[in-house]
């Protein structure tokens, strides 16, 4: 039996294939490319941003284990996303195009995302 109260999950400002700007955090000033979403979590992975280290423990492949560089999440509060024409980061807005399908647009040069 499904529950009541089940939301459906709210509309993000980012998607995966995005170029974002940090803007709060260990990382903030750092971009690059959104490589996943977690849309129930409300937070992404980015290339290159936010590396943790992971210990792998030795098995049949690598005898010997080893220390893997990873990135981690970042929550998308503190993500903006970089207008790809003029390359600075920006906020984003929905607007319908001709067909009645919402389009993202850059707010500082009202162009789509």
């Amino acid at each position: 039996m499904e529950s009541k109260n089940k939301k459906a999950p709210a509309k993000l400002h980012i998607r995966k294939g995005d170029t974002v700007k940090v803007i709060s955090g260990n990382a903030k000033g750092e971009t690059g490319v959104i490589k996943k979403v977690l849309v129930e979590k409300s937070r992404a992975t980015v290339e290159g941003v936010n590396m943790i280290t992971k210990h792998v423990k030795p098995n049949a492949q690598n005898p010997q284990g080893s220390i893997e560089k990873l990135e981690g999440t970042i929550h998308i509060s503190n993500l903006m996303v970089v207008d790809p024409k003029s390359g600075q980061p920006t906020r984003t807005g929905r607007k319908a195009d001709d067909k009645g399908k919402l389009q993202r647009y850059s707010k500082k040069t009202g162009n789509l995302l």
